[in-house]
């Protein structure tokens, strides 16, 4: 895969905190879409019995991924199936509910049949699980990789490889779209959606659209906010992303916002009215009510986009999957298409999508040696053979930073075509700066002031002195 000097500057925050924690040895809290911040880590590695015995005559027949993607969950068990069938070796997959990928793995790591792969969140989450996590400098799968400095190191040794690069932002349906632009009676003078670019106009248009949703064949212009228990990741992380980004940004001290925000003991949330704009965008335009968001899911929200119900839907690239998938599903891929999170930023005509990584495979390094060659071994199947590879372009959706990949192997689908299309443009995307919230507590408290807000139960004053006091309370744990 060409590698691109954009991936290599947005992914400069998360190297930085590698050589931060290993100077420290600070343990801190992992961040994830849809992952559980649990940091107590499991000491007690007694029960993995089978830790550093001799694999000279050790046969193995079985490995075990810990899966932390539901959405993903059946192409891995395609993939199981597939290479066993080529090897012989029995891939065990199970993959962990939402939101509880950390509770899952403390569980997992302590039985005797422990996974054998796993999954960590870069250099903060290595330092919850670094005495699991096997070296792996010497694996062809780290050979690949098109940039070392991607890794999760600590000395010489390499402990996480990242296997996927992913952006997100608010996909549009762009045959609705076109259909708004062709009304001669629209109340905005925006002719296509190159012109959106900035919340002010963005807002015009949504609303624009709302009132004329009879006109264009939809309930609302947004899916709904899937504010249920555990559902709630796209707001308390990923939206929360951009007002702490800018915030972070504006701290000369630091040279990236991922550590200015690992620093800060407290925030002011300065950039609480942006988030503000856009969640009211969400809520207020939406093709459900207010007060049914409480239960609704990602899925959910997924199939209101996919069978047309509404026009836009902030997700990643990851969402294709949930989309193509869904029983009825009427957008045409050629119409689906990503712009910015525009939140009325001063400047944010420049901005791209939110690009980073989170994803990192690590082996366990208490199972045995024979073990860890052949979990090893899967990865780089995984990611060099032509079944494999077809699996990771074609049904997974990775944007892999493997030079095993060519050009013509990146992904086809129409969000990780967006997401390269977008890191080629001149803008500039947003880091993934969720990396240095101090807690899941702190999202959850995030996620719940906002599903009162949306309620009628909290003003949006209290909103904001819930995030800023839980940010300090746990950031002082």
């Amino acid at each position: 895969m060409k590698k691109s000097k954009k991936i290599v500057a947005l992914l400069l925050a998360t190297v930085m905190i590698g050589s931060l924690f290993t100077g420290c040895g600070k343990k801190n809290n992992e961040n994830d879409k849809t992952n559980t911040n649990d940091t107590t880590k499991t000491e007690d590695t007694s029960s993995t019995d089978t830790a550093n015995t001799d694999t000279s005559t050790e046969k193995v027949d079985s490995i075990y991924f810990l899966n932390f993607k539901p959405e993903i969950a059946e192409v891995y068990e395609k993939i199981a199936k597939d290479y066993e069938a080529e090897t012989g070796i029995k891939v065990k997959v199970n993959t962990a509910a939402a939101g509880t990928y950390e509770t899952t793995l403390k569980s997992e790591i302590a039985k005797k049949d422990a996974p054998t792969i796993f999954q960590i969140n870069g250099p903060v989450g290595y330092q919850n699980w670094k005495d699991y996590s096997a070296d792996m400098k010497d694996s062809e799968l780290y050979s690949h990789l098109t940039d070392k400095s991607l890794a999760v190191t600590e000395g010489e040794g390499v402990y996480g490889v990242p296997y996927a690069v992913e952006g997100y932002g608010i996909i549009y349906n762009n045959a609705i779209m076109d259909k708004y632009f062709a009304l001669t009676d629209r109340a905005t003078t925006v002719a296509s959606m190159a012109e959106v670019n900035n919340f002010a106009t963005l807002k015009a248009v949504v609303e624009d659209m709302q009132a004329r949703k009879a006109d264009l064949g939809i309930d609302g212009v947004f899916a709904s906010t899937s504010m249920a228990a555990g559902e709630q990741w796209r707001w308390q992380t990923h939206l929360a992303n951009l007002p702490l980004f800018y915030e972070f940004k504006d701290n000369t001290a630091f040279d990236n916002t991922v550590l200015a925000g690992l620093a800060a003991n407290e925030i002011e949330f300065k950039y609480a009215e942006n988030f503000k704009n856009v969640y009211d965008l969400y809520t207020n335009n939406s093709c459900v009510e207010k007060g049914l968001l409480g239960a609704k899911t990602v899925n959910d929200s997924m199939a209101d986009f996919a069978l047309g119900k509404a026009a836009m839907v902030q997700n990643g690239n990851w969402a294709w999957s949930q989309i193509n998938e869904v029983d009825g599903n009427v957008v045409n891929e050629n119409d689906i298409k990503f712009m910015p999170i525009y939140t009325g930023v001063t400047g944010e005509e420049t901005q791209g999508l939110c690009v980073g990584t989170e994803n990192y495979f690590a082996i366990n390094s208490q199972v045995s040696e024979a073990k860890q060659k052949a979990s090893m071994d899967f990865l780089n199947w995984l990611f060099t053979s032509d079944t494999g590879k077809a699996y990771v372009t074609n049904d997974l959706g990775f944007i892999a930073p493997f030079d095993s990949f060519t050009d013509a192997e990146k992904p086809s689908d129409p969000l990780s075509k967006e997401v390269l299309a977008w890191m080629e443009k001149d803008t500039t995307s947003v880091v993934w700066t969720f990396a240095a919230f101090p807690s899941e507590d702190f999202k959850n408290a995030f996620g719940d002031a906002l599903l009162e807000y949306v309620q009628g139960g909290l003003d949006w004053d209290q909103v904001v002195t819930v995030v800023k006091e839980s940010w300090k309370s746990e950031r002082a744990k």
